[in-house]
């Protein structure tokens, strides 16, 4: 009589771990990801509180490195995360946040402390919202992975222009464009996080999952805050 039961009960201790599992992997994806930003807001409002780190960033040849740097680790850090422990892979996040927290000091000097407060929680509620649907969704988002990609690259692609250009309408609507962008990505990527996830998978790879799912996720938060404070924010 047991043996007749024992697989049913197995299939649902399975599906039952699965769905916790998933639902700490998630959170963990998020916690990671609001401590990074966490540590960027931190570091760029301290350094923005200081004449004299200001001056050292922006006014000598160091702000190239200030303003590189991040670039690289984000590329490093997603091509050879599977080859590094997650100790290492993990302060290399927490050095990735710090450091862009430094280059993006000076939205402090251009935005008005309101707005940008005001502009986060707006970012927080969309960013939320958009990426509760990736979640939930039983929509296949990985058919428009390809476009927001594509997307996205003519969105640097006409940032770098307009670098040089300083045209007001086009930065507007790189502007609106990114907030499309980033929202789709946000939803797309979460996703795809979702799918990554293997409940076979050990202690260091389902870490690793989560540390990447993090940076994916704060990144778009970030160039969505970014958009919508060129759009929103008060300048000082």
């Amino acid at each position: 009589m047991s043996d007749n039961f024992d697989p049913i009960t197995r299939t649902s201790a399975n599906a039952w771990d699965i769905d916790v599992g998933l639902r700490t992997h998630m959170q963990s994806v998020y916690n990671y990801m609001a401590l990074g930003l966490g540590i960027t807001g931190v570091t760029a409002y301290l350094t923005a509180q200081s004449p004299q780190m200001m001056q050292l960033i922006f006014g000598t040849p160091l702000k190239w490195v200030v303003l590189l740097a991040p670039l690289l680790m984000v590329f490093f850090l997603s091509a050879r995360i599977g080859k590094m422990s997650f100790a290492n892979a993990q302060t290399l996040f927490w050095a990735f946040a710090a450091t862009l927290g430094l280059s993006l000091a000076s939205i402090f000097l251009a935005y008005t402390g309101e707005s940008i407060t005001k502009v986060f929680f707006i970012t927080s509620g969309m960013f939320a919202g958009t990426s509760l649907y990736g979640y939930t969704t039983h929509r296949d988002l990985s058919k428009f992975g390809s476009f927001l990609f594509m997307a996205l690259l003519g969105i640097i692609i006409a940032s770098v222009v307009n670098m040089f250009m300083h045209s007001g309408p086009m930065q507007f609507a790189i502007s609106v464009l990114s907030v499309l962008i980033f929202t789709g990505l946000t939803a797309y990527d979460t996703q795809m996080i979702k799918e990554m996830y293997y409940a076979q998978d050990d202690t260091e790879t389902t870490s690793k999952k989560a540390l990447l799912g993090a940076l994916s996720l704060y990144m778009n938060f970030l160039n969505l805050f970014l958009a919508l404070l060129r759009l929103f924010g008060d300048r000082r």
